[in-house]
């Protein structure tokens, strides 16, 4: 679901700028050892996953489905938080900031993603894509923590902004499911035990 989720922000976030200018692509494949630009981005806009984050407080959830007297016993999902970068990689630096813009000024408009609100192209390895919601907020590092991101990334800094996506379900279909049933009554009788 990470890349289903990350194709569908490409897609509406193209759907708002005229033409296609963003890409998922890796950010520090754009880039060549010696800092040099590789121009492998066919695009203007580079969105690159940086990190994942599980979201334990939602491990609180009841793991157990009761249908009729049946329970099904299943392992918790995976609650991920993504941390996206969006990074202008135009060689005109005005331009590069006019496209930073125009990435936060879509996300203040629309920040919540569902499936009935967003279009993307549902074909290949889109069609599995059902239920989905997440939301996406601006992600402030500090200047050490900037740092320290563009030199894992290979070094040369482009203008970006980056975004925390909330709240991705992972879950296998095919799951193994213990059954057990109901505890419908109790059976409060005490037995006389003689010793």
């Amino acid at each position: 679901m990470i890349y289903e989720v990350l194709q569908v922000i490409t897609e509406e976030v193209n759907s708002y700028f005229e033409g296609n200018p963003v890409s998922l692509e890796n950010i520090a494949t754009v880039m060549d050892s010696d800092g040099n630009d590789n121009q492998n981005t066919t695009t203007d806009i580079v969105l690159s996953l940086l990190n994942m984050q599980e979201e334990f407080a939602m491990k609180n959830i009841s793991n157990n489905y009761s249908t009729g007297t049946t329970v099904d016993y299943r392992n918790h999902k995976v609650n991920l938080n993504l941390y996206v970068l969006f990074s202008a990689t135009n060689a005109l630096y005005t331009e590069a900031l006019k496209g930073v813009s125009k990435i936060i000024e879509f996300f203040q408009g629309k920040s919540v993603f569902t499936q009935a609100n967003s279009s993307f192209i549902r074909e290949g390895d889109m069609m599995d894509v059902e239920d989905f919601r997440f939301s996406i907020s601006l992600y402030t590092p500090t200047f050490e923590e900037l740092n320290f991101i563009w030199g894992t990334l290979g070094g040369k800094q482009y203008p970006s902004v980056l975004y925390k996506v909330s709240l991705i379900e992972l879950e296998r279909k095919d799951v193994g499911v213990e059954r057990g049933s109901l505890i419908t009554e109790i059976d409060n009788q005490l037995k006389n035990i003689e010793s």
